[in-house]
């Protein structure tokens, strides 16, 4: 794999990905580049897997003192709106129906209860791990209604549509999609046009990147003028990106790098990006914590409405309700850390969520409490943090 070191590194090889001299050089050049910049420089990390990927890695505790990254609007279970956890949770009340899902949805807070919660108290919520798995239950369940509960990115919306197009195929008529699926870049638009977030470069998600590809991102440059990397996940990936992103500030030349050329080409996946433009519709989506972002969502369009839960099966949804204090929306959009937040780690933490982003696995306050440390607490970095903190730092 070719990298701007002009370093030979074997992608084959999980090892590579860790190798301490290559990682020691990287960071090294991070430092010089980061003192020849002269200002202090913030850096949004968009995908929640690479919030969790640096705070695991021990990247922030070696970063340069005017070296900052932000976490950004990634997590699709934190951006998912209260009112359709809301929807989700008046459907599993209704006979003959099974609502499934990915775990990650289940101990989202809504505006009274939970899935969790529904499920402790007898409704019939299954986990799934993927929506082929939610049309096999209704294959099997044909006298009642499955509902999927189609939450994420460009990376799931691909699967949905294809288990929407094998439902007609097999001619399962009683599967359906609660869709709350959402696109990445109008989010990014939204931020880049937002004039109280200081940022200076994006780290562009690696997953929806394999989907969408290069293209999309364009408009940042071109229109914004920010630095762009799109970023793989193992350490020296993201060790890689900073530097890509440094230098693109240092020399003032903002630009699309693809540092995930193993995993990313520049115009995506032409075959999952058909899929979606056959089952689905772009339309205007709220984002939780941000609000309604222009054709950032994907609805099931008309030629799928057979299949769409939100127009085929009439439920009454509760008025949503937001939990007063909590600074989820904030820490979606850069603007605020979970370490401002006064309800974390003390009255929010993973086994007592107020807010999405300490349910999810990706969320930036569950990063925070696993893996980073609490105002005012003796609990430090975990072991993973500081062992390759040691490692790079040594002589």
């Amino acid at each position: 794999m070719k990298n701007f070191l002009n370093l030979e590194m074997n992608r084959n090889f999980q090892d590579e990905f860790s190798n301490s001299k290559i990682t020691q050089m990287l960071a090294e050049k991070i430092r010089d580049t980061a003192r020849k910049i002269k200002k202090n420089v913030a850096l949004m990390e968009v995908c929640g897997t690479h919030t969790v990927a640096i705070f695991r890695s021990g990247i922030k505790s070696i970063l340069p003192e005017n070296v900052r990254l932000i976490s950004g609007p990634g997590c699709p279970v934190c951006v998912t709106p209260n009112n359709y956890l809301d929807r989700a949770i008046a459907l599993s009340r209704l006979d003959d129906t099974v609502l499934c899902t990915f775990g990650d949805m289940m101990k989202v807070p809504g505006s009274s209860s939970s899935l969790e919660k529904e499920k402790t108290g007898g409704k019939d919520i299954r986990i799934v791990y993927s929506t082929l798995d939610a049309l096999k239950i209704a294959q099997e369940n044909p006298d009642k209604k499955i509902i999927f509960l189609g939450v994420g990115f460009e990376t799931t919306a691909p699967t949905v549509a294809f288990a929407l197009k094998e439902a007609r195929k097999e001619k399962i008529r009683n599967f359906y999609v609660l869709s709350a699926h959402k696109l990445v870049p109008p989010a990014l638009r939204f931020l880049a046009e937002s004039e109280d977030l200081k940022v200076d470069g994006f780290i562009c998600p690696g997953h929806v990147s394999t989907i969408i590809g290069t293209k999309p991102y364009e408009f940042l440059v071109r229109e914004f003028e920010f630095p762009c990397v799109i970023s793989g996940f193992e350490p020296l990936d993201l060790f890689q990106s900073l530097y890509i992103l440094l230098s693109q500030i240092q020399k003032k030349k903002p630009e699309i790098s693809n540092q995930y050329v193993r995993a990313v080409k520049g115009n995506g996946n032409l075959k999952a990006l058909g899929l979606m433009d056959e089952v689905f519709e772009k339309e205007d989506s709220i984002w939780r914590g941000i609000g309604m972002i222009p054709f950032s969502g994907l609805r099931i369009g008309d030629d799928y409405k057979e299949f769409d839960a939100l127009t085929q099966i009439n439920v009454q949804v509760e008025k949503n309700r937001e939990p007063k204090g909590c600074l989820c929306g904030l820490v979606i959009q850069g603007k605020k850390t979970p370490l401002d937040c006064p309800f974390f780690a003390r009255k929010c933490n993973p086994r007592n969520p107020i807010g999405p982003c300490m349910v999810s696995s990706e969320g930036s306050c569950q990063a925070y409490f696993k893996y980073g440390q609490v105002k005012g607490s003796r609990r430090s970095y975990g072991s993973v943090y500081r062992t390759l903190a040691c490692v790079i730092l040594a002589p």
